[in-house]
């Protein structure tokens, strides 16, 4: 069985990456269309995982044993989380959008529970829930001011809270009912599947990319790509360990960001670090490092689950 060390060290590496999501989205929406840059990102994310996974008749058969929760990855993970996920961040002002998204491991912690008797909402989950959002809120208000009032803005506060929805169930599926199936081919064909179909929803609602697109833009997609291929293939993995609760992996999506908010500082002009900012990264952290170092001594087997 993996030790729980190996797993935490390889669940900050993953949120890590993700952490760069945010300033590389922005990067590539300068030059192209949320839903066609999250399609054609997706698509080659999932086309790079293809040579990591099993032979093409094992791929194959594991395919069709395995199809009900690659299509439901597909879906929630996948369309769900992405599509009203870009739609919905395109509306809120950026520091309420990430106190939203920042409240994923909630959701999570949520669903898990409804979805799972071992995953149990206990008071050292919920105060350490509630000081990673209050972690979150306070970077976000020391990047910039919170804005809420237009029945658009609404929207996409809903819209966001939709995909954090979306990504939980599916969190908690993969860790439920994806048992023999390899996670590369789990990531692979949920990322390329999700990848094309958002890609073909994005024809009749927006422009195709003009001209000859900068090597920044290749570049910063490719970066996307990797990322996410690396990043879901290893969160699977993960979420697939015996010893491994759903909620509590989901922790650590709260360091995202805190290293967000340090990219940043340092490679977006204008950006620096403010008082409040440095407090939510140190509660966010205080708190993480809290959880799990007395988790392990209280609760030394807790997180195998009985069945």
């Amino acid at each position: 069985m993996p030790k729980r060390d190996d797993t935490i060290f390889w669940a900050i590496i993953a949120c890590l990456l993700w952490s760069t999501a945010y300033a590389g989205i922005k990067i590539g929406l300068q030059y192209d269309t949320p839903l066609h840059f999250a399609g054609v990102r997706f698509i080659i994310s999932g086309l790079m995982i293809l040579p990591f996974t099993v032979k093409p008749s094992a791929f194959i058969a594991m395919v069709k044993e395995h199809w009900k929760i690659i299509a439901w990855v597909t879906f929630l993970q996948t369309l769900v989380n992405y599509i009203f996920f870009y739609l919905g961040m395109d509306l809120v002002p950026g520091a309420l959008g990430a106190v939203i998204v920042g409240s994923q491991p909630l959701i999570t912690a949520v669903v898990a529970a409804m979805m799972h008797e071992s995953e149990k909402l206990t008071r050292r989950k919920i105060v350490t829930i509630i000081l990673g959002i209050a972690g979150v809120v306070l970077i976000s208000a020391g990047r910039q001011a919170f804005k809420l009032g237009t029945a658009a803005e609404i929207a996409g506060v809903i819209m966001i809270l939709i995909a954090n929805i979306g990504t939980a169930t599916s969190n908690v599926m993969v860790s439920l009912k994806s048992k023999g199936c390899n996670p590369y081919v789990l990531s692979s064909t949920s990322l390329l599947t999700g990848g094309i179909l958002i890609y073909l929803i994005s024809i009749p609602f927006e422009e195709r990319p003009q001209g000859p697109l900068p090597f920044v833009y290749w570049a910063d997609l490719i970066w996307l790509a990797f990322m996410s291929a690396f990043s879901f293939s290893l969160w699977f993995k993960l979420l697939q360990r015996p010893h491994v609760r759903v909620s509590e992996l989901n922790l650590w999506k709260f360091i995202i960001p805190v290293v967000g908010a340090i990219l940043s500082w340092l490679i977006v002009p204008g950006e620096k670090p403010e008082w409040l900012t440095i407090t939510g990264m140190v509660i966010i952290t205080l708190s993480l490092i809290a959880f799990f170092k007395n988790g392990d001594r209280a609760n030394a087997g807790a997180s195998i689950p009985d069945k």
